[in-house]
């Protein structure tokens, strides 16, 4: 074998092995990336976002609602405007590290910032828990709790992230209360519909 020879076969072999040892790091990152996506992080990054807070056109102040409007494409700041409490909560999801499409396949009736598409998501996909109030079933800081008639009389009119569950109460994250994001102590009664909870490390496998 040429010298020559040799060089290029040592150089395709470090390059091979450089090339290799790029993807087990590649692979690793992702693996910590998605064990990072946990429910306590989630309950931490929506008890943050909430308290910015985030507001729209309220008491003549411009809205500061694009990173939450953002993922939607064909919505406006406009349009989410006093609308945008299910999308408050898949901005918190993305920023806790959950891989989550703005429309999984299992929402028929809208994309996960209308209320009904996260009960739909939740009860389509076999790895997220749903549960009604009448389940045995303890909810915990970073469960999604979905309401009904909290502020219009009409089914899934509402929805938050636990950030702690008390006696007789549970302390949320929310969007769009009154326009504006914020914690709040609610009663755990007639108005709360479901508790979804979504494991951790999910990602979306039938992601489009």
């Amino acid at each position: 074998m040429q010298v020559a020879d040799r060089e290029i076969i040592n150089t395709f072999t470090l390059y091979g092995r450089i090339k290799q040892e790029e993807m087990i790091e590649t692979e690793r990152l992702l693996l910590r990336k998605y064990r990072a996506a946990t429910r306590q992080k989630l309950a931490s990054v929506a008890k943050t976002m909430a308290q910015v807070p985030f507001h729209g056109f309220a008491d003549g102040e411009k809205a500061n609602l694009e990173p939450i409007v953002q993922p939607f494409p064909k919505w406006t700041v406009e349009e989410a405007d006093r609308l945008w409490c299910a999308a408050f909560v898949y901005y918190c999801c993305r920023q806790a590290g959950f891989e989550i499409p703005i429309r999984p396949e299992e929402c028929k009736s809208c994309h996960l910032a209308g209320c009904i598409a996260w009960e739909e998501f939740a009860t389509g996909d076999p790895r997220i828990e749903y549960h009604t109030p009448e389940d045995i079933f303890l909810p915990e800081s970073g469960d999604i709790v979905l309401y009904d008639r909290v502020f219009d009389d009409h089914e899934h009119d509402h929805i938050g992230i636990i950030v702690e569950k008390r006696e007789n109460t549970i302390l949320a994250a929310e969007g769009n209360i009154d326009n504006r994001s914020g914690i709040i102590e609610r009663p755990v009664d007639e108005h709360i519909r479901a508790y979804i909870r979504i494991p951790d490390g999910y990602r979306y496998s039938g992601q489009r």
